[in-house]
């Protein structure tokens, strides 16, 4: 893209106003979920045992000062130019460093596990999920979160692009874990919007026909009108979403 096309963007981003509504309506997808972990951490009673497990770079680690924190990790992970990957990537102070499914942790150690934005690169999901169970204490708490339909990421360890509430509504409870919350993040279309902002990016790193000015702003239509059906959606989520908040307690 050249300077003046450079230049003519910023002036239609200026000329648009900020914030742009139709470019948030697909942009809200890590800020839902910090939300909610947030506020799930937050909830919990000072001094209880939590495991965060595919912990990376502890994310959520401040918000745990008042627990009695344990940060897991594989800690294999190593940027690269495959698909979608992050510029830069250090992993954190981790406590363990194991497989996922083979945590070296005594039954019922922990009274919380966190897991967010694992399961997608686990090429065997559902033994994590038993080993969670195995893991949790009677009436302990799993709060999980994973895509419902995601593009390749921290390649190669992807090996699906996310799951539907039907995965954790059969597997879940096959291994004593009741769910207790099961929250949509997002709707179809701001999944969508997502997708269409991120087209732009895609053209520029796998064609040589960046989108022109004129393109650019077309796509801006398109993304406020899928703000306009985000904000008057009635239940898209069933068709498709960023991915589910999932609460689940073991029951014995």
């Amino acid at each position: 893209m050249t300077l003046k096309e450079r230049i003519l963007l910023k002036l239609i981003d200026w000329l648009a106003g900020k914030p742009r509504p139709e470019l948030l309506t697909g942009s809200r997808n890590e800020a839902n979920r910090d939300e909610w972990i947030i506020q799930k951490l937050q909830k919990i009673p000072p001094k209880t045992r939590i495991l965060d497990v595919g912990a990376g770079e502890l994310p959520y680690k401040k918000y745990c000062t008042h627990l009695n924190y344990v940060a897991q990790d594989f800690g294999k992970f190593m940027p690269n130019t495959v698909a979608i990957q992050p510029d830069k990537w250090k992993y954190g102070n981790l406590d363990i460093i194991s497989d996922i499914t083979q945590i070296p942790s005594e039954d019922a150690s922990f009274e919380v596990i966190l897991c967010t934005e694992v399961l997608e690169h686990l090429p065997q999901p559902i033994d994590a999920i038993r080993e969670f169970s195995r893991l949790l204490c009677p009436k302990g708490i799993l709060l999980l979160t994973a895509p419902f339909s995601s593009n390749v990421h921290f390649a190669p360890y992807h090996f699906a692009s996310g799951f539907s509430r039907f995965f954790y509504e059969t597997h879940l409870p096959e291994y004593q874990l009741q769910i207790k919350e099961l929250t949509p993040n997002g709707n179809l279309f701001e999944h969508l919007a997502q997708e269409l902002e991120q087209s732009r990016v895609f053209a520029e790193k796998y064609t040589d026909m960046p989108f022109s000015i004129f393109e650019r702003r077309s796509t801006a239509v398109v993304l406020q009108r899928l703000a306009q059906l985000a904000q008057q959606d009635t239940g898209s989520f069933e068709v498709n979403c960023f991915g589910w908040f999932v609460e689940a307690q073991k029951t014995i």
